[in-house]
């Protein structure tokens, strides 16, 4: 046989490696017998990479409000092709569509389980179009630039890249809440991210699918099998002297109890998830927790990704058909939540670079400012929209220009610290976790119930 059929790829070696080293640091859990956490919370973040089109995800259905839409979207301006507009209502009855592409949550809008946050983004303070136009504001470090950008969306530090992101700091903050549990409380499933790097916890990437039992185990008959697996142990287990060799075999081993956890019955969920790379993602969300038992830990974060939302051409197919992924993967998860008995106990909520133009590019958008995001969750008082919705003019008093690129009404920092406080934040450890939450008036945004 050749020794190319042996060959993994890059991200099948950084995810194993990663998945050894999120065990390595579990050390010795001491909480195995205990009993489901009872003060369980989870923050999971969906990343949109790539700038999501908020103009096409949340359409406002008042009559002047969609026919200005209409107007300054032109050629990709809702509904299109690909199905009518999903009606919701505010509880005040103000009109919205929802993207056909959001079909599977969109029943958890009337569930009140689903929620929006209008016009939200990268503020250093708050800052209106006068201000903005006469440079006589702050404003966040290169603006509509992706790599900046998605820097600081999961820092949370609008004016550098920053060193440490803003989910890792409320863990930070509350850490003392997991006891002794050492299993890392920061976990990201689609490789490293900032959002998951603390400056206290420890944090690990661990890619949904990958097998971190040692191979050459698939013997027959399974004497034999059993034979080369006990040998295995007795050279992990053999005590060398050398520290780095000692330190690799914990790690061998550690990945191979983290395996036996993934793979066993105390991990799985019977909700079907759908087969697309982030329903694999909020699958290993679901997995691991589940395994919150196991582990004894009670607050958790987690980072799921998805990329493909630039979109200067071709848009409305290819953004249909990613928030198709986004809302089935959402849907399944909020579903294995219930299974789990934490619905509300897990928040998930939507982040991405940024928003897009309100004007088209062509048949696609360019890079934009403030956004929608979803919010989905037993706890969120779904049925709403938060914030304040943008007025849909080119050169209104909401843009930073004349093409709609939105100045955000709600910053991160607002949406963070109200995140972080239902997670248990104190409030005087907010400006830890959002150096910026002071230079804005609310802190808590009223949408947890």
């Amino acid at each position: 046989m050749s020794s190319f059929q042996h060959r993994i790829s890059r991200r099948q070696l950084l995810g194993g490696l990663g998945g050894a080293a999120l065990f390595a640091r579990l050390g010795r859990m001491n909480a195995l017998a205990q009993g489901a956490p009872p003060d369980y919370k989870a923050l999971v973040c969906i990343f949109l990479t790539g700038g999501n089109d908020g103009h096409n995800t949340v359409v406002p259905l008042t009559q002047s409000q969609f026919n200005a839409y209409r107007a300054a979207r032109g050629t990709i301006a809702l509904p299109d092709g690909n199905g009518a507009l999903l009606p919701v209502e505010h509880v005040d009855g103000t009109p919205y569509g929802l993207n056909p592409g959001l079909a599977a949550v969109h029943p958890l809008w009337a569930q009140g389980r689903l929620a929006v946050l209008a016009n939200t983004g990268l503020l250093v303070q708050p800052v209106n179009r006068q201000q903005f136009l006469a440079n006589a504001a702050p404003v966040p470090t290169n603006l509509f630039s992706h790599s900046d950008q998605i820097q600081q969306m999961q820092s949370g530090v609008p004016t550098t890249s920053g060193a440490s992101g803003w989910g890792a700091r409320a863990v930070d903050a509350v850490q003392f809440m997991n006891g002794v549990s050492t299993f890392p409380p920061s976990i990201s499933v689609t490789g490293p991210s900032l959002y998951c790097t603390g400056q206290v916890v420890q944090s690990a990437s661990l890619l949904p699918g990958f097998n971190l039992d040692a191979a050459g185990m698939s013997l027959w008959p399974q004497a034999a099998a059993n034979a080369r697996k006990a040998g295995l142990q007795q050279v992990l287990e053999f005590n060398s002297g050398l520290a780095l060799v000692q330190s690799a075999n914990q790690v061998r081993k550690d990945a191979m109890s983290l395996n036996a956890m993934m793979t066993g019955a105390s991990a799985q969920v019977a909700t079907a998830f759908p087969a697309t790379n982030l329903g694999s993602q909020l699958l290993q969300v679901a997995k691991l927790i589940q395994l919150r038992s196991t582990t004894g830990i009670h607050r958790q974060v987690f980072f799921c990704s998805i990329a493909g939302f630039d979109t200067h051409g071709a848009q409305s197919w290819q953004h249909w058909d990613l928030l198709s992924q986004v809302s089935e993967a959402m849907a399944a998860f909020y579903t294995a939540t219930e299974e789990m008995g934490v619905a509300d106990r897990v928040t998930t909520f939507t982040l991405s670079d940024f928003g897009r133009t309100l004007e088209p590019s062509g048949a696609g958008s360019d890079h934009g400012w403030g956004n929608h995001h979803l919010l989905m969750g037993g706890a969120i008082q779904g049925g709403r929209v938060f914030g304040t919705f943008p007025t849909m003019a080119l050169g209104g008093p909401d843009d930073s220009g004349s093409r709609g690129a939105m100045i955000p009404t709600t910053s991160i920092d607002q949406y963070g610290a109200t995140l972080a406080k239902w997670f248990g934040v104190p409030a005087a450890q907010l400006p830890a976790v959002f150096p910026n939450i002071g230079n804005f008036g609310t802190t808590d945004l009223g949408f947890f119930a």
